[in-house]
């Protein structure tokens, strides 16, 4: 009987050694040779699932984000107090282990490659824009929010908060640790919340 091949396991299997290649030799060394070789693929075979190398780097990435959005989802859908709950979120978005480290450092070598291109740069930065708006409006519907605040005023300081200690987790990781990266979030957090909810369900 003819082997039956699993088309999305391959897709997959192609797009995570895409992520393999970016992370031992860069965007530039990702070519599809290499990807090819290191998925244990001939070049006919990775073309037939990917036409173009753009084509293949767009897969890779949106595997990444829906690997993110699955592990968000379940603590959206879990009883955790909103505090908590958005602090889980956050350290979703900073990578805080290896596995979150490697799909981070993947992502921001996409994001480089592609800054030229305006449209699709300009769409993951919108979207991570947003997801930090929603937390906060959730937080403000949960009244832990306080009260005062702008909320648009303060998206733009989670935003460039969270974008950034992303961006210094991989450039300095020995130094910005995971418990570092959990008390810098926890304390911006603490400064815009009601006194008193982070004591809730301890």
């Amino acid at each position: 009987m003819p082997k039956i091949v699993d088309h999305e396991k391959r897709r997959k299997q192609i797009a995570k050694a895409t992520w393999k290649v970016i992370l031992e030799q860069g965007m530039e060394g990702a070519t599809v040779r290499n990807i090819a070789q290191e998925a244990g693929l001939s070049l006919g075979a990775l073309r037939y699932y990917f036409s173009t190398q753009d084509e293949l780097f767009v897969y890779a990435m949106k595997l990444v984000k829906a690997n993110a959005a699955e592990r968000i989802n379940k603590i959206i859908a879990s009883e955790l107090p909103p505090f908590d709950k958005v602090m889980a979120i956050l350290l979703e978005v900073v990578p805080i282990d290896p596995e979150t480290m490697a799909e981070m450092e993947v992502w921001f070598a996409y994001v480089f490659y592609t800054r030229h291109k305006e449209d699709v740069l300009a769409a993951k930065k919108d979207e991570i824009f947003k997801g930090m708006r929603s937390l906060l409006l959730y937080l403000q519907q949960q009244q832990v929010l306080l009260a005062e605040l702008d909320i648009e005023m303060e998206t733009e300081r989670l935003y460039a908060l969270i974008d950034g200690l992303a961006l210094h987790v991989l450039l300095e990781s020995q130094r910005m640790d995971k418990e570092r990266i959990v008390k810098v979030i926890q304390y911006h957090m603490e400064k815009i919340c009601i006194d008193g909810v982070l004591v809730e369900g301890e």
